[in-house]
């Protein structure tokens, strides 16, 4: 008769790498959960949001930063806001932003207060966002910024400098109406807001007010 202590020994090989697969993917989990359980409101950016059209803007914020905010031609002219067309291309840029902290950029409704984050958008969550795949590159209306290890393959791009938090991306203007939106009725604005990571904190919120042609 065979021994059977080599296949115990088997049996306890497999559940020992199971086991240890198992630690693994919950720590991963855990690694990604739990920060956006526990991640608290570090306050405004402080920003004052134009009452007319123009192309940049500048906010101090609760957390320190002073955040810059620009929108160009694609030929690096400053964006005339008041007049946009749908698929017009514009270059979005800020800096100053906390790299630590993601964010989207779209064309959203200007919100009530600086409380209240800036939507619904034109462009909705950005692909990636929802979908858990990558992100297109190109005919974007709108887009996601992340350095997080954890969503950076699904995001649009991460930061071009994380230490100045800095970035540039390239937008589509898209259709002025979506079901719940009418930027032709409401006030509009390009903006940036925090990611699902830290959806309730609105001190990455900067708005660039806008109009169709």
């Amino acid at each position: 008769m065979r021994s059977s202590a080599p296949r115990r020994s088997v049996k306890r090989t497999v559940l020992l790498i199971v086991l240890a697969l198992s630690l693994i993917i919950l720590g991963v989990v855990a690694a990604i959960i739990v920060p956006i359980l526990t991640h608290s409101n570090t306050g405004s950016s402080g920003q004052a949001i134009p009452d007319g059209f123009v192309s940049e803007s500048t906010a101090a914020g609760a957390d320190g930063r002073t955040r810059a905010l620009e929108v160009t031609n694609v030929d690096g002219s400053p964006a005339e806001l008041d007049s946009l067309t749908p698929s017009d291309e514009l270059v979005v840029s800020g800096e100053g932003f906390d790299a630590g902290l993601g964010i989207y950029v779209g064309f959203c409704a200007v919100p009530e207060s600086a409380e209240v984050k800036p939507g619904p958008c034109l462009g909705g969550i950005p692909e990636g966002a929802e979908t858990g795949e990558a992100a297109a590159t190109e005919a974007l209306s709108s887009a996601w910024i992340t350095n997080d290890w954890a969503w950076r393959a699904f995001a649009t791009q991460g930061y071009d400098d994380a230490a100045r938090g800095s970035f540039s991306v390239r937008l589509t203007v898209p259709e002025p109406t979506v079901e719940g939106l009418d930027c032709t009725v409401t006030r509009c604005a390009i903006a940036t807001r925090s990611d699902h990571t830290a959806m309730k904190d609105r001190v990455q919120d900067m708005l660039l007010p806008f109009a169709f042609r």
